[in-house]
């Protein structure tokens, strides 16, 4: 497990990741799997027609374009059965990391019977996971790094959208778990790989604490973070 500096919120509790065997999924289990990047413009895949081979059904011309609301037109190319396209819906395309670390904010939900789901199109009913996505913030060959004096105020719990961290996996020594990047994931085992590492119970219990204070706006003047919160800020 990583060891933490003392001007983190880490550095104080018992333990903060633990390892088991069972890779449940649960509140706080880490877990990886590809998240788009949120800040980018997104781009529209828009079916034009058929492949050369008018019999061939699988394969169509697509053209990608940038997605803008403001001049946004419906789609009003051939009909192509390897894109079919509903009313009020589009395809659209993203850059992002396939393989990023994500830890789960909610144990899943209770499952609803298959006669319940009935009648409505199965995505709107499939079954998902809760989870915020942790970015790395070291420089490498790979990517420009996060301003080392940010992420002193982030250890230093000065924004409720980012927790600073060490993940107990190979990569980057520090981490930024991104409460403003909460996102559902879908169940299926292809969407993501489970690792043996959660969060311990104390370290789940400041987990809680925290999703209060930024769904809330409000922190507990009593709590362990209002108390670090000052102490590591001084």
């Amino acid at each position: 497990m990583p060891s933490y500096p003392e001007d983190s919120l880490q550095h104080y509790v018992d333990s903060w990741w633990e390892s088991d065997g069972s890779k449940t999924l649960e509140k706080g289990r880490l877990i990886r799997g590809f998240v788009h990047h949120v800040d980018e413009q997104p781009r529209r895949l828009i079916p034009i027609g058929r492949a050369e081979d008018a019999t061939e059904h699988s394969r169509a011309l697509v053209q990608v374009e940038v997605f803008r609301k403001s001049t946004y037109k419906k789609t009003s190319g051939l009909p192509v059965a390897a894109f079919p396209l509903r009313e009020g819906e589009e395809y659209f395309v993203f850059r992002g990391k396939v393989n990023r670390p994500m830890l789960i904010l909610a144990a899943p939900g209770e499952g609803v019977p298959d006669e319940l789901r009935r009648g409505a199109a199965r995505y709107q009913t499939a079954p998902t996971l809760l989870v915020a996505p942790y970015y790395g913030v070291d420089r490498s060959g790979k990517r420009g790094g996060w301003s080392p004096a940010f992420v002193d105020r982030i250890r230093h719990i000065e924004y409720p959208q980012y927790m600073w961290d060490a993940l107990p996996t190979p990569g980057a020594e520090e981490s930024i778990l991104r409460l403003d990047h909460v996102l559902a994931v879908g169940r299926s085992p292809e969407a993501y790989d489970i690792t043996p590492h959660r969060l311990t119970e104390k370290a789940r219990g400041i987990l809680d604490e925290w999703l209060c204070w930024i769904f809330t706006g409000k922190l507990d003047d009593g709590g362990p973070i209002s108390y670090l919160r000052t102490e590591l800020r001084a």
